[in-house]
């Protein structure tokens, strides 16, 4: 069993979650069971998904889990942009954000080829 707390990808993914919510806020009223909810449920897929990772005894469930959390990155992203296009939050919100979308995902990404080059 890995310690989770210890990982730089659930740290990052915890900010991430933390940036999303406030940002989340300026969502209007009438998204907050549509957009907002499903921003906010992508977001904190990321680090649960790490951590739940984490718990697996085995390289391979470690991995694919990594590999569900990468998935949110990318649901959580494309959720954003279409939170830019309706013009809910501004494309330099969006911007600022994908940033740090992309450094988690590279950080996943990184950790899963380790995973694999290690299991060959």
């Amino acid at each position: 069993m890995r310690n989770f707390r210890t990982l730089n990808i659930w740290k990052e993914g915890i900010l991430l979650v933390k940036k999303i919510y406030q940002l989340s806020e300026s969502l209007p009223p009438e998204e907050k069971f549509g957009l907002r909810s499903q921003i906010c449920r992508s977001s904190i897929s990321i680090p649960s998904n790490i951590a739940e990772g984490c718990s697996r005894s085995s390289q391979p469930d470690f991995k694919r889990f990594l590999e569900i959390a990468l998935g949110s990155s990318f649901e959580l992203e494309t959720q954003l942009y279409i939170a830019g296009e309706l013009s809910f939050i501004s494309k330099k919100e969006v911007k600022m954000i994908i940033e740090n979308i992309d450094k988690e995902q590279k950080m996943i990404n990184n950790l899963i080829q380790k995973l694999k080059a290690n299991s060959q």
